[in-house]
């Protein structure tokens, strides 16, 4: 077989409604930003430094990822965009890529941040093997969750997808990068259409032809999988391991009182008052305020222009832009660009018998596989004086909170909450009966 040593094109995948990604979802996931920097950022970098020229993105027909991307500055990389006008899977819109590739293609998602260590073991795969495509795997101890690899091997015979407990073919995993070549066009363009046919024609072309495995290895950092917006949490976890450097603005100005330890990166116009501690690894965005005896600690993201009032506590959070607090704590959570927390309010991040801790999306309770997860909120979500946020709960977009509200459930996006004083003394009465 005669075959090239190089793979220099890639398909992105973008074009879904990131419906489980709720109430994030305003936008394409991959477009949420991480230490100033959306997510699809680090995947095209990625790319470019595996010696990727050529990418292609498949959108929704919003074009947001095409908007934003072309803010981004990525030399020596040829993107072009195509629009999947329907959902109509991850097939259709791989499709639509048909007539702009030749030869062997990568194909992922918008959210592979750590697409240089994947693509880097496949570029070693191929050339060492004698084969046309290559699937990605990853060891897992939940296989009932996953598409699980049947192996011969290092060849790929199947996927299964959740297999029941007992019944798993292996304990690797899916995790959504391929290399395929032009030919799985002809196996597509035969099969049956509905929304998963991209499976039924990969393992039709599994029949056919020798696919391939590369496994990571379990050291390797699991962070492919973005699926509901708490998978953030590992995802930041690894950009910041990976890309921080530490670094304070030349226009910042900080308190001399202030304490900064450990890896943390300051932005321009940055203001750290007096007893403001700050204990990486951290990312501050530009212009943002650090009040008087707050405390910012262990794997925060703060966006520009964020004002943290005076004695506030943050911890392993993602802020995005124009998001203000005043004195409360917010651990283990998650807020959108312009959100507004009142003084004293509260996100609770374990549940009193300390255990996993669970939320509702789309109506069903899902385990998160946390025992620590705060509060989730969409954009410009604002909570009045002293309110209270239990862990897991979800809140919607342009939600708004009354002042000293409990919130126990998820709240829908453009409403007003508040806790009626007498509903408060119901559950009292009740709990001292």
């Amino acid at each position: 077989m005669n075959q090239k040593n190089t793979i220099s094109q890639a398909v992105i995948l973008a074009a879904g409604e990131s419906s489980r990604f709720w109430p994030l979802n305003h936008q394409h996931k991959s477009l949420f930003n991480i230490m100033g920097k959306p997510l699809i950022f680090y995947t095209l970098e990625g790319l470019k430094k595996s010696g990727i020229k050529k990418v292609i993105i498949v959108q929704c027909p919003k074009k947001d990822i095409e908007r934003e991307v072309k803010k981004i500055n990525i030399k020596g990389l040829k993107i072009e965009y195509i629009v999947q006008e329907k959902p109509k899977g991850m097939g259709n819109a791989l499709w639509q890529t048909r007539n702009f590739l030749r030869d062997n293609f990568l194909v992922l998602n918008a959210d592979v941040v750590n697409t240089q260590d994947v693509v880097k073991k496949i570029i070693f795969k191929y050339k060492k093997a004698r084969t046309k495509a290559i699937l990605v795997g990853k060891y897992t101890e939940n296989p009932q969750l996953f598409g699980i690899l049947k192996l011969k091997k290092d060849r790929v015979l199947e996927i299964i997808e959740k297999p029941k407990k007992g019944k798993e073919p292996s304990d690797i995993k899916s995790i959504g990068v391929y290399l395929l070549e032009t030919g799985f066009f002809n196996i597509y363009e035969k099969i049956k259409k509905h929304i998963y046919d991209f499976e039924d024609a990969l393992t039709m072309y599994m029949n056919k032809n020798n696919v391939n495995v590369v496994v990571l290895d379990k050291k390797d950092k699991d962070i492919s999988f973005l699926k509901y917006p708490w998978h953030l949490f590992k995802i930041q976890r690894y950009l910041i391991d990976e890309f921080i450097k530490i670094k304070i603005g030349k226009s910042a100005k900080i308190a001399k009182s202030a304490i900064i330890k450990g890896k943390v990166y300051i932005g321009n116009n940055v203001k750290i008052f007096e007893n403001a501690v700050i204990k990486g690894p951290c990312y501050i965005g530009n212009n943002c305020i650090i009040g008087n005896n707050s405390l910012i600690r262990e794997y925060v993201s703060l966006g520009d222009n964020c004002l943290i009032g005076a004695n506030t506590e943050l911890t392993r959070s993602i802020f995005q832009e124009d998001c203000e607090t005043h004195s409360g704590y917010f651990g283990d959570s998650i807020f959108e660009k312009g959100c507004k927390f009142g003084a004293g309010t509260i996100t609770a991040n374990i549940r009193v018998d300390r255990g996993e801790i669970k939320s509702v999306v789309k109506g069903a309770k899902i385990k998160t596989g946390l025992k620590s997860l705060g509060t989730i909120a969409g954009e410009n979500a604002k909570t009045g004086i002293h309110c209270s946020l239990m862990p897991g709960v979800l809140i919607g977009l342009g939600a708004n909170i009354g002042p000293g509200s409990l919130v126990l459930k998820n709240i829908k996006e453009n409403t007003i909450f508040y806790t009626k004083f007498k509903e408060v003394e119901k559950r009292f009465e009740t709990i001292s009966k």
